[in-house]
């Protein structure tokens, strides 16, 4: 009981550290670094993982967009001018699953562009 709270607190940062390679599983003060690398990491890449999704969606849009012969920008302009308020995921689903749901909606904003 007297090392009660320290290997409480160590057990439970190398039990984090499992599957992690050499001492970084077992050693508590290289476990303690590596850990705290990878939350940084994950606290990072939290935030990359929305911007890689927002680029993926931006490129089908405009992919499909580009088989109805309208570019990104200007679908995109067009859609706030017909007061279409399909966000970015839905369209790059749309294009993907339902193409002549996408082609439809192509064909409202060609008209005031």
């Amino acid at each position: 009981p007297a090392r009660g709270f320290a290997s409480r607190k160590h057990k439970k940062l190398i039990k984090m550290a499992k599957g992690y390679r050499g001492r970084a599983n077992s050693v508590y003060s290289v476990a303690l670094q590596r850990v705290t690398k990878a939350l940084q990491y994950a606290y990072r890449d939290r935030k990359v993982k929305k911007r890689e999704f927002r680029k993926t969606w931006i490129e089908r849009i405009n992919a499909a967009g580009r088989q109805h012969g309208i570019g990104y920008s200007r679908f995109i302009a067009g859609l706030q001018k017909s007061n279409i308020e399909l966000n970015r995921k839905i369209l790059a689903d749309l294009a993907v699953t339902e193409p002549m749901s996408f082609k439809s909606v192509v064909a409202v904003v060609k008209k005031p562009v």
